[in-house]
């Protein structure tokens, strides 16, 4: 297709954001294009090279936060396809293209009978945003079944195969995360399994799952049970606009720790590689947030991590809000928090 065919027959001006993304706060994209393909990713690209305009990939729209009106082309993720390969008795690998649904892969690998990624269910958002935030949750993280990312670098404008050691993840963090624009993720392969232990570590799935003997569970189940123990404790963005957790949980030294410990005892932490992980969730609970509400946006009643759009809050209602949330626990214990999502506008 011509660049001229291209433009008219995908391009559109002045969209409204605010159905796409997950804290539902109002913003529009000067341009706009749904990418289904490598060509229209290129194509999208050399538009909006050609006439100098900035560019946003847009996924789930899980991990955004809108400050204001985003001036240049917004490209929604949308390259669809799920396939296996290297089937073997022991298991298999997923491909998935970006633009697919995560969470509704992880109960296709788990219906499969594949383990590796049902810990992750529920978890909001595109195939294709994983591997920038590193997701994780109850014990497992997306670089422990990652073989490779397919990716456009745009420095080179070429397509190329980042295995698991060149993505450098790290808590929440990858290379995709380091170098914001470079790589546009297209596909990704996970290596999935049909004999690995299921991690069941965490609380509250022990609690979930009661005297089940691990041996005797399906990855289909212990997705289900993941879903449920998410649901008590976490608002439906569809219900309750959100975007998960809001802040990282913060890494200190041991030192650190110990003085935190003696000065409150109830600190919860967890060992970290020579460091301890503080769970930010108690540090803002402790510094009277949880709950909150004001006129638009607040912080949820069971879960602190998580804020809320309750009233048609702007963006910067909600940034100001976790402003205020970091000087607090700054000013009481002493630790930054880092905010999770990434802020567009503003």
């Amino acid at each position: 297709m011509s660049q001229k065919d291209w433009l008219q027959a995908k391009l559109k001006e002045n969209v409204e954001l605010s159905r796409l993304n997950t804290l539902r706060v109002s913003a529009s994209a000067q341009f706009y294009v749904d990418v289904t393909s490598l060509d229209d990713l290129c194509d999208a690209l050399a538009w909006a090279q050609l006439n100098e305009h900035s560019t946003l990939v847009l996924g789930g729209g899980s991990n955004l936060v809108f400050a204001g009106k985003f001036s240049g082309l917004v490209m929604r993720m949308q390259i669809a396809g799920r396939c296996w390969e290297q089937v073997d008795e022991t298991g298999a690998t997923l491909v998935l293209g970006a633009g697919e649904n995560w969470h509704d892969s992880v109960l296709y690998a788990a219906g499969a009978g594949y383990r590796g990624i049902e810990n992750l269910a529920l978890i909001p958002g595109t195939a294709g945003a994983a591997p920038v935030q590193n997701i994780g949750a109850y014990g497992v993280e997306l670089c422990d079944t990652l073989v490779s990312v397919t990716a456009l670098d745009r420095e080179s404008n070429e397509v190329v195969c980042l295995e698991n050691a060149d993505c450098d993840f790290a808590y929440r963090n990858s290379l995709f995360k380091r170098w914001p624009g470079r790589y546009i993720i297209t596909a990704i392969r996970l290596r999935l399994s049909r004999q690995k232990p299921l991690q069941l570590g965490y609380q509250d799935l022990k609690e979930y799952l009661g005297d089940a003997a691990a041996r005797d569970l399906a990855a289909l189940t212990v997705a289900e049970a993941v879903m449920a123990v998410r649901h008590r404790k976490l608002p439906d963005p569809a219900i309750l606009p959100n975007v998960g957790s809001f802040f990282k949980n913060p890494v200190v030294t041991r030192e650190k720790f110990q003085g935190l410990q003696a000065e409150y005892p109830d600190v919860v932490g967890y060992p970290h590689s020579g460091t301890v992980k503080l769970a930010a969730a108690w540090l803002i609970d402790q510094s009277g947030w949880k709950g909150y509400r004001n006129a638009r946006v607040g912080v949820h009643n069971r879960q602190a991590l998580v804020l809320i759009n309750h009233s048609c809050g702007t963006g910067q209602d909600v940034l100001e809000l976790a402003s205020d949330i970091r000087q607090s626990v700054q000013k009481r214990f002493g630790v930054e928090l880092e905010v999770e999502p990434g802020i567009v506008g503003g």
